[in-house]
């Protein structure tokens, strides 16, 4: 059978890569109208480090990165603060990040004594025995807070909703060779959520995602941007995404290569939701950080 093109890989082979890659999340990223504010915040409240900021005048904005560990090996936030702009709308579409902490009464009890909101008391979930917490940083993103042993990441979820779970998960699983690590529905909430990542959910940082019963569409608001990912090749992973992106929906927005100025090579595209995502090569990522 032709397939069109007689360069054209086979899906397999195409998909293989995931198993040579080793891709790894690298930050989320997001817009704050007070870069301090968050800065403070996120340092008193949370217990996280300010890794690195940069001020880039020229495009008349300014990047702070915080997380619980250093960027070579754990995942960060990317604070974007774009000058003059101190409010920005969420959106119904994105969910929360999450901390997992060794006792999330006393951190809880922490974020009320430095002046931070607590949205959900700290408990066992509906139904369970893991107990969390939700707070809820100055710009309105909401933090769910876990009950866990001693983990090496922390920062360990970032939260989206779904139309269709079944294709998002699909989605990942072929875009991204993210693994399916956890599947639960909650009829009586009437939600289902998935968990995908690279390793186990009390190792890592995963993607959870989260589909309301019938609900298909969702606003996305301006505050939240994207997600970014390390992997060995962009070129061979945007095969992936390419392949993905035709069965499944979503759409490359930029072919992979270097980006002008810092030549750090890059490719980024949408989910079937409209969720942005952004490859990143490892090497050049870990050339930034020096």
């Amino acid at each position: 059978m032709a397939t069109g093109s007689e360069a054209a890989k086979p899906a397999e082979a195409v998909l293989e890569w995931h198993k040579q890659d080793n891709k790894r999340m690298l930050h989320a990223v997001y817009r704050v109208g007070d870069l301090d504010r968050t800065i403070k915040y996120y340092t008193e409240c949370f217990g996280m480090k300010l890794l690195r900021k940069r001020d880039v005048p020229d495009e008349k904005y300014t990047n702070a990165f915080l997380g619980f560990g250093p960027e070579d090996t754990n995942f960060a936030l990317e604070l974007t603060y774009n000058y003059g702009v101190d409010k920005y709308d969420i959106g119904g579409g994105f969910g929360h990040f999450a901390i997992a902490n060794e006792d999330v009464y006393k951190l809880a009890e922490n974020i009320k004594s430095k002046g931070g909101k607590i949205t959900r008391e700290p408990g066992p979930v509906k139904g369970g025995s893991t107990v969390i917490a939700f707070a809820q940083d100055p710009d309105g993103y909401l933090f769910e807070l876990i009950q866990r042993g001693e983990t090496p990441e922390p920062l360990c979820q970032v939260m989206l909703r779904v139309g269709d779970l079944e294709r998002s998960i699909k989605f990942y699983e072929k875009a991204l060779g993210m693994k399916l690590l956890r599947k639960k529905d909650v009829p009586d909430y009437k939600y289902t959520i998935a968990m995908l990542g690279y390793a186990d959910e009390d190792k890592t940082t995963v993607l959870e995602l989260t589909y309301n019963y019938g609900v298909t569409e969702y606003s996305k608001g301006n505050a939240y941007a994207q997600v970014a990912i390390g992997t060995n090749d962009v070129y061979k992973s945007a095969e992936a995404v390419d392949l993905a992106t035709k069965e499944l929906g979503g759409k490359i927005l930029r072919q992979p290569g270097p980006l002008p100025g810092i030549n750090t090579k890059i490719t980024s595209f949408v989910d079937p939701d409209g969720w942005k995502v952004v490859l990143v090569d490892h090497a050049d990522f870990l050339k930034e950080l020096q």
